[in-house]
């Protein structure tokens, strides 16, 4: 095992519309995406490359929650069109039901990316013990 150090350049070439970020800024999120995802030996994701594009994916949502992309703000729209209007313009979006935990994660293309990615993380998983006879 062992741990991403994040790679700028890579991530850039997966994610061109945050080209205006300073790489300073970046890695400060890739730190900020290692607390919502371990990056140590003990991580849940023990495939280092496939740990290393989720914290990507991770970088790249708190990157458009608080950067935006390409020194605009982000669009706020995430879901499929669910409705839209010409005059005075309105669209709404819809995502289905959102559990109160991926409502963060679904404010950008980013995060609900990464929700699915991860769904296999959140999956209970039981490992019957021995049983001793009584």
């Amino acid at each position: 095992m062992g741990i991403v150090v994040f790679d700028v350049a890579s991530f850039r070439v997966r994610y061109p519309e945050f080209a205006t970020v300073s790489d300073e800024l970046l890695q400060a999120y890739f730190d900020e995406a290692t607390v919502y995802l371990n990056n140590t030996e003990c991580s849940p994701v023990t495939d280092v490359a496939k740990r290393a594009l989720l914290l990507n994916m991770l970088v790249a949502h708190v990157a458009a929650l608080n950067a935006g992309t390409n020194g605009e703000a982000a669009s706020p729209l995430v879901g499929r069109i669910n409705s839209a209007t010409e005059g005075s313009v309105s669209v709404t979006t819809d995502m289905g039901a959102v559990s109160g935990s991926a409502a963060w994660f679904m404010q950008t293309k980013y995060g609900a990316s990464y929700w699915q990615a991860t769904v296999n993380l959140r999956s209970f998983r039981y490992f019957p013990g021995r049983s001793y006879p009584a």
